[in-house]
């Protein structure tokens, strides 16, 4: 399983989590795990999917999201679990 983390931080407005699980259902990626929070007006959510049935390569997904997020005013950033892995190794 190919796992990416996807984080989502910007002004709390109607349809953030619709837009960004709709273009993921779009291109068959599936959730694994999802927490989301709201504070004074500021959302944050982070989320780990599978990437490994994903019709797109990561880099190309990495950006269209980043433009998704521009579009709706958040940014999105999306990192491989490898990433995290070789941090916590040190």
């Amino acid at each position: 399983m190919k796992k990416t983390i996807i984080t989502v931080v910007g002004k709390d407005t109607v349809g953030i989590i619709a837009r960004v699980c709709t273009y993921l259902a779009e291109n068959n990626i599936n959730i694994l795990d999802i927490s989301q929070t709201i504070v004074q007006g500021y959302f944050n959510m982070m989320m780990v999917v599978d990437t490994n049935e994903a019709y797109k390569q990561f880099g190309d997904m990495a950006d269209e999201l980043e433009a998704l997020g521009q579009q709706i005013g958040v940014v999105i950033k999306c990192q491989k679990e490898e990433i995290f892995d070789q941090m916590h190794r040190i």
